[in-house]
């Protein structure tokens, strides 16, 4: 007797959704993998988030600039690697610069300690190479 497989329709990702993801890896840096998979496995819950980053990281009060350096502070003062090396990413595409992310760096280590500030420092290091 042969078992058939029950054939599983893909779900229909949405016109447009490659487009939306290289927009947010240039503000964000590297998108995530499970992000990617929403757009699949809950497209409701990925636009959810689609608009939110938008609200947060469109220029207001603060430029994108700005808010990318407190990412990057606060990924550091975090300690979480992936968050500190994507959001370095994203800063070297709005054109931060070394200097200025050393510098948001510094206050990490004030309100954060000498461990924050070196392992963002090493990040830094790491994908900024100059």
């Amino acid at each position: 007797m042969v078992v058939k497989k029950p054939v599983t329709k893909k779900p229909v990702v949405r016109k447009g959704t490659e487009k939306e993801l290289k927009s947010l890896g240039k503000k964000i840096g590297k998108v995530p993998k499970f992000f990617k998979e929403l757009t699949i496995n809950d497209p409701e819950m990925y636009n959810l988030v689609i608009k939110m980053e938008d609200h947060i990281w469109d220029d207001g009060k603060l430029t994108r600039k700005t808010k990318k350096l407190i990412a990057i502070a606060i990924a550091a003062a975090l300690r979480d690697q992936h968050a500190v090396h994507a959001q370095l990413i994203g800063a070297a595409n709005l054109g931060v610069t070394k200097a200025e992310v050393e510098e948001a760096l510094r206050v990490t280590f004030l309100l954060s300690g000498m461990p924050a500030y070196v392992y963002g420092k090493a990040q830094l290091d790491e994908v900024m190479k100059k």
